[in-house]
């Protein structure tokens, strides 16, 4: 099992430990009913008496309201129709109770001190490291896993702080950091593996319970039915 290290001497393993960022977008409304309706009553009350808007002007610019509220009523519509096709899985998530499933997931758990399984995929060489974190963004954990190939790696983490401490039960971010021969990025695919034990909701939003964590059902990406063997035992 790979041990955190201290001191690395490599320009490139130095890089790995650095702190993560967060990136954020701003999003700007777009012009919506009431801006249009705004402004074509201030043309109005600002036009010269003695040169008014011709009629076939103001006929355009209602027809060109007209048409943007087709628009909105159209985008309302799609929206609705989205929301209703995401939803409809969500009637058959009972059926993931008692099975094993793979997710794409940065989250890790931790119950009685034992981890739950990650993995993380590389497509090409690269020195990796794993930075482990609490919800509120305090590093719990730093874990070198020196030079690896190209592929599917496990996750070993033992549950334990920076100071060798047990870490309480919970759910736990995890980051891949990997950088190859030359100093660049190499992006790292993260998964996580479980069994389901319920289905929660959180904001009217469906999610599966496998162990401390909550998955988005539609980043599954396999299930493992149960055994006859874990049926017979009623491990499921």
């Amino acid at each position: 099992m790979n041990v955190t290290q201290t001191n690395y001497g490599n320009s490139n393993i130095n890089k790995l430990f650095t702190g993560h960022t967060e990136e954020k977008t701003e999003k700007k409304d777009p012009l919506g009913r009431e801006a249009f309706l705004t402004m074509l009553v201030a043309q109005l009350r600002n036009q010269d008496p003695l040169n008014p808007m011709e009629g076939t002007d103001f006929t355009a610019q209602l027809a060109q309201f007209s048409t943007l509220e087709q628009q909105f009523t159209i985008n309302d519509n799609l929206e609705a129709i989205k929301n209703a096709l995401e939803t409809k899985p969500q009637n058959n998530l009972m059926e993931f109770i008692g099975k094993e499933v793979m997710s794409e997931s940065d989250t890790i758990s931790v119950s009685e001190g034992k981890t739950s399984k990650g993995y993380y995929t590389i497509a090409e060489p690269a020195d990796v490291a794993i930075a482990i974190y609490a919800k509120d963004g305090t590093l719990m954990k730093n874990i070198y896993q020196r030079q690896k190939e190209a592929g599917t790696f496990t996750i070993q983490w033992d549950g334990k702080n920076l100071e060798g401490i047990t870490v309480p039960d919970g759910s736990y971010t995890f980051e891949i950091k990997a950088l190859n021969d030359i100093g660049g990025q190499v992006e790292a695919k993260t998964t996580v593996e479980g069994k389901v034990t319920g289905v929660t909701y959180e904001d009217n939003i469906a999610y599966l319970q496998v162990g401390k964590m909550l998955l988005d059902p539609s980043k599954v990406t396999k299930i493992v039915m149960p055994s006859e063997e874990d049926k017979k035992t009623g491990s499921i």
